[in-house]
C-alpha cells in the first residue's frame, strides 16, 4: 500500500508539472514541444488512475497521495515553466515628471526606455516603457523603486517582440 501510495504521488508530480510546462508552452506558441509534453502527460496520468483504479486498497489514502501529487505538481511545474521557458515582459512605470534622473539612470544600466509625457490626476507624469527579458525583472524593479518608491509599475508578459534592444545578461 505504500509503494503504491508513493508511485501514485510521484507520479502526479510528473504529470501535472508536465502540464503546467504544456500549457506555457501553448501560450507563447511553441505548439510542437506542448504537443509532445501533452502526449507524455496524459500516458502517465492514464497508467496511474488505471492502477489507482484497479486496487483493492482502501480509497481514501489513495486519493490523498494522488491529490497531494497532483497540488505539489502543480507547484514545481509553475517553478520549471518560470525557470526555464524564456519570455520577455513589457513593464511600464509612471512616475512624477520631475523624475527625468530615472530615465538616465536606466539607460546607463542598459535598459532600452520610452518615454511619454501623460496627465495624471493632479499633476503631469512620465511613462516609461521598457521590455525586457523577464529574468531582468527583479533587478529593473529595484532600480525603479530605489528611484521612485511611489512608481506605479505594470507588468505584462508579451508574447512577441521584433526588433528593439534588449540589455545582455
Amino acid at each position: 500500500m505504500f509503494w503504491l501510495c508513493l508511485k501514485i504521488f510521484f507520479a502526479r508530480i510528473l504529470d501535472v508539472s508536465l502540464g503546467t510546462v504544456r500549457t506555457v508552452l501553448t501560450v507563447k506558441g511553441k505548439k510542437g514541444y506542448a504537443s509532445f509534453f501533452g502526449f507524455v502527460e496524459v500516458l502517465i496520468w492514464f497508467l496511474v488512475v488505471q492502477e489507482a483504479m484497479n486496487t483493492d486498497e482502501a480509497g481514501l489514502i489513495i486519493a490523498i497521495s494522488y491529490a497531494g501529487g497532483f497540488a505539489t505538481g502543480t507547484y514545481i511545474g509553475g517553478l520549471i515553466s518560470q525557470k526555464l521557458i524564456p519570455g520577455n515582459f513589457g513593464v511600464q512605470v509612471v512616475t512624477s515628471s520631475k523624475n527625468k534622473d530615472m530615465v538616465e539612470t536606466l539607460r546607463k544600466e542598459g535598459y532600452a526606455v520610452s518615454v511619454l509625457d501623460v496627465k495624471g490626476q493632479k499633476e503631469s507624469k512620465l511613462m516609461l516603457f521598457i521590455e525586457i527579458d523577464k529574468k531582468r525583472f527583479d533587478h529593473l524593479q529595484y532600480l525603479v523603486k530605489s528611484l521612485d518608491e511611489k512608481a506605479f509599475i505594470v507588468v505584462n508578459e508579451t508574447k512577441y517582440v521584433e526588433n528593439g534592444y534588449f540589455k545582455k545578461k
